[in-house]
C-alpha cells in the first residue's frame, strides 16, 4: 500500500477515529477542524471545576465501539458504570418509570393500556429484525400496537418533542433502535439500566485520543473553517480554508451533509443531483440550558417531560448519575429540547431563554429556587439530530461520493440506530476500512 496524504475535515470522534485507524497503515494525516477544539458534539467546557459536555452524553453496555476505543487508549479504569433512573412528567405529576412495577402503578394509563404497552415494549426489546419497521411510521405502528391512550400519553409527546413537524414521518426503525439498545444495557438478571460515564467526563477520552494522534504525527488544525473542496491536477483534492489551501491524495469529510454540500463547487453542474440528495437529509438543532445549584430537585437522572406546553423535552439531573464531588459538591442539570433551525430559541437572547426554561421548571418542581443557581450556560447546536423518515435508506448518502478521492462519514449514515458517540466511532472505523480497501 502506497503512503498517502489524507485530509480529514472535522475533528469529532468520527474524524479522529478514522485518523487513528489510517495511521496504522502508515499514512500522513491532517485533520482540519472549524471549531476551537476537537470532539464535535461530544466536546466539553469547564463547568464547576470539571469538564462537562455541551450536550448530555453517556455510554450504554452495548456501545462496543467506544468501549473498544477506551480499552485501546488504556482508559478502562476511568470508565464508571452507574445505575440509571427515569421518570415521566405528565399532566402536572412526576412519576417513576424505571421498572415493570412502575408501569403497573402508572395512574395515567388504564390497565389494558399498560398491558399492551408493556407487551409491545417487551417485543421490541427482543426482536432483532428491524427491517420490518423501516417503512412504517413510529406514530402509526405505536398507535396500532399500544393503543390510542398509551400512544397519546407516552409516545406522541416523545415524538413531537423530539421531531416537531417531522414527528409523523419518523420511521419505526428509529424507535425500535432506541428501545432495543437501551433494553440491552443491563446486567443479566438486573432490571436496572447501566450507563457509563468517565471520570473527568468524555473530555478524558477526547483528550487522550487527540494526544495519541498528535504524538503519532497527525497534524490537527483548529479554527480553520473549510470553504471549498474540489478536485485538482494529477488526481489530488484541494481543501480551501479561510487561512490556506491544502492538497491531499484522499479526503474524508465528517461534517453534516448540509455543511459538506456548501463546500462543493457550486459551478459543477455534474454535482447537482448529489447536492440535492445531501439537502434531502433534514436536521434539527438543539437548545440547552445547563445550570448548577445547591438544590437537588429530582430522584431521577432522566425525566421525559410529556407536556406540549413545556419549552424543553428532557430534564437531566446529571449528578444523579455522576457524583456531585466532581462538581464542587453542587448539582448539575441539563434542560434540553430539539427545535427547527428557524425556531426562536436560536435567536432569542440567553436571559430570555433561561427565564422561559426556569419558569416552566418551577411548575414541575415547585421547590425550585432560581436564587440557589450558581452557574448557567446556554448551548445551541445547529446539527444535533437528523430526521429518519420511512424513506431514509433511499436518501442516506453513501460513504463514497461522486467526487474522486473524496469520502463522506457522518452521523446521517447511522441507521437504524440514532446518532451517538459509539456510532460516531464506528463510522470512523468503517470509513477507514473502506479507504483501506480502495487504496
Amino acid at each position: 500500500m502506497n503512503k498517502k496524504h489524507i485530509g480529514i475535515i472535522g475533528g469529532g470522534l468520527t474524524g479522529m477515529t478514522a485518523a487513528l485507524e489510517l495511521l496504522k497503515d502508515g499514512h500522513d494525516i491532517t485533520i482540519i477542524e472549524g471549531g476551537s477544539q476537537t470532539g464535535g458534539l461530544a466536546a466539553g467546557f469547564t463547568f464547576e471545576g470539571a469538564s462537562l459536555e455541551h450536550a448530555y452524553h453517556h455510554a450504554f453496555k452495548t456501545d462496543y465501539d467506544i468501549l473498544d476505543l477506551i480499552q485501546e487508549l488504556e482508559l478502562k479504569d476511568q470508565l464508571n458504570w452507574f445505575d440509571s433512573s427515569m421518570g415521566v412528567y405528565y399532566n402536572g405529576q412526576l412519576y417513576p418509570f424505571r421498572t415493570p412495577i412502575d408501569l403497573l402503578k402508572f395512574p395515567p394509563l388504564r390497565f389494558w393500556s399498560k398491558f399492551r404497552l408493556g407487551l409491545t415494549v417487551l417485543y421490541l426489546q427482543h426482536t432483532k429484525n428491524w427491517k420490518r419497521f423501516e417503512h412504517v411510521t413510529a406514530a402509526e405502528w405505536m398507535r396500532k400496537h399500544c393503543g390510542k391512550q398509551a400512544y397519546e400519553v407516552i409516545w406522541k409527546p416523545l415524538l413531537h418533542g423530539k421531531f416537531h413537524q417531522y414527528a409523523d414521518q419518523v420511521s419505526m426503525a428509529w424507535l425500535w433502535a432506541r428501545i432495543h439498545i437501551r433494553a440491552n444495557s443491563k446486567e443479566k438478571g438486573d432490571s436496572r439500566e447501566k450507563l457509563g460515564y468517565m471520570t473527568g467526563g468524555f473530555h478524558t477520552l477526547i483528550h487522550a485520543l487527540e494526544e495519541r494522534l498528535r504524538k503519532e504525527g497527525v497534524q490537527i488544525h483548529l479554527n480553520e473553517k473549510v470553504r471549498g473542496v474540489r478536485t485538482a491536477e494529477q488526481g489530488t483534492v484541494q481543501v480551501e480554508t479561510e487561512q490556506k489551501t491544502y492538497t491531499f491524495d484522499e479526503v474524508i469529510s465528517t461534517v453534516s451533509t448540509h455543511l459538506f454540500s456548501q463546500m462543493l463547487d457550486s459551478k459543477d453542474t455534474t454535482l447537482a443531483n448529489y447536492k440535492k440528495q445531501l439537502a434531502s437529509v433534514q436536521y434539527l438543532g438543539a437548545a440547552l440550558v445547563i445550570f448548577s445549584s445547591e438544590q437537588s430537585l429530582s430522584p431521577y437522572y432522566w425525566v421525559n417531560v410529556n407536556d406540549s406546553a413545556s419549552p424543553f423535552l428532557a430534564f437531566i439531573q446529571h449528578t444523579n448519575l455522576a457524583p456531585t464531588s466532581w462538581y464542587n459538591n453542587r448539582q448539575v442539570y441539563y434542560l434540553a429540547t430539539y427545535v427547527p433551525h428557524g425556531h426562536r430559541f436560536f435567536t432569542t437572547d440567553e436571559a430570555a431563554l433561561k427565564e422561559e426554561f426556569f419558569t416552566y421548571l418551577k411548575k414541575i418542581f415547585p421547590q425550585f429556587s432560581p436564587e440557589q443557581i450558581h452557574n448557567t450556560q446556554v448551548m445551541r447546536l445547529r446539527y444535533a439530530q437528523h430526521i429518519v423518515d420511512t424513506n431514509y435508506a433511499e436518501k442516506m448518502p453513501a460513504h463514497v461520493t461522486p467526487i474522486p478521492h473524496v469520502y463522506l462519514a457522518n452521523f446521517s449514515q447511522i441507521f437504524p440506530e440514532d446518532r451517538g458517540m459509539s456510532y460516531a466511532i464506528r463510522e470512523g472505523r468503517k470509513q477507514a476500512q473502506l479507504l483501506r480497501e480502495r487504496l
